[in-house]
């Protein structure tokens, strides 16, 4: 199989150039950012996505603030068909919330899922799947100049469960049980190493906790080893809204292991929120080749 360029599939956001098949050569990790590309990790692969993350948060109107933990984690196999992708995902944290309306503060020690997610990714439309995108030997413009034909995106779509249990402190009053989430997911390969994602997001349809999010990620890759991105993620729903920025960086240390870390800021004090996340993503490749 034809090698890819390894640091486009260092990030998550690359197993396109590989003519029949969305498996790479290296790793094709969705962290640091909190998006999903249109591709699978390819069948027979088994990727375990995680990282820790360290939370200040304070909101001025409401007199609160809280100081914490986190744990995320996505767990990603490659099912029998190149284009789907089973999914185990969460978002676990440990807080001190603390109450400063009165001359006294109140604290309270919080523990338990933000998110927990069962799920199942697949490919409907991928532009990329026929096209040769050898290098030109005799032309440097012709292998740099704009390619029309990347502004078609690669298209997915995301179908699974929130799982939430009762009296969770992170969820809107009267959440519990079982809820659906559905996403779309998009994604463009342009020239020079950038790579552009977007996914719409339905979270917890049909309860009173009812999210709509967008989540739009741009990378570069420098060299084989280094990336840089950055995301604008925005949540809204009658619970809860917020708009965020991140950005942050990824190392490949081989072609099974990633490590990254980034940076959340927003730009309102109800909360004022700063997140920092370190991370890495490792891949166990049992993947064959066709004959």
């Amino acid at each position: 199989m034809k090698k890819t360029l390894p640091i486009l599939i260092a990030f998550i956001f690359f197993a396109t150039n590989t003519i029949f098949a969305q498996y790479t050569e290296t790793i094709n990790s969705n962290r640091p950012g909190d998006s999903q590309s249109a591709f699978s990790v390819g069948s027979n692969v088994i990727q375990i996505e995680t990282g820790a993350y360290f939370l200040n948060e304070k909101h001025e109107l409401l007199e609160n603030k809280v100081k914490g933990v986190g744990l995320n984690f996505t767990l990603r196999y490659g099912l029998i068909l190149e284009e789907l992708e089973l999914q185990v995902s969460g978002v676990y944290q440990n807080d001190k919330y603390t109450d400063m309306r009165s001359t006294i503060d109140t604290e309270y020690n919080r523990s338990n899922f933000k998110k927990f997610k069962i799920g199942a990714k697949y490919l409907v439309y991928d532009p990329y799947k026929n096209i040769d995108d050898s290098p030109n030997l005799y032309s440097y413009w012709a292998n740099n100049k704009f390619k029309w034909n990347s502004l078609i995106p690669a298209v997915s779509v995301y179908a699974g469960i929130n799982i939430d249990g009762e009296n969770n402190p992170y969820t809107a009053p009267g959440i519990k049980g079982v809820s659906p989430s559905f996403t779309i997911a998009t994604q463009n390969n342009f020239n020079n190493n950038f790579v552009l994602i977007t996914n719409l997001i339905l979270e917890r349809i049909g309860t009173n906790q009812n999210d709509f999010e967008y989540i739009v990620t741009l990378t570069h890759a420098f060299n084989n080893q280094w990336v840089i991105f950055i995301e604008t993620h925005g949540i809204n729903s009658e619970f809860y809204a917020e708009h965020m920025l991140k950005f942050g960086t990824a190392y490949l240390s081989d072609e099974n292991l990633q490590l990254d870390t980034s940076l959340i800021i927003n730009f309102k004090n109800t909360p004022k929120i700063f997140y920092i996340n370190f991370g890495g993503s490792y891949r166990f490749d049992l993947h064959k080749d066709k004959e």
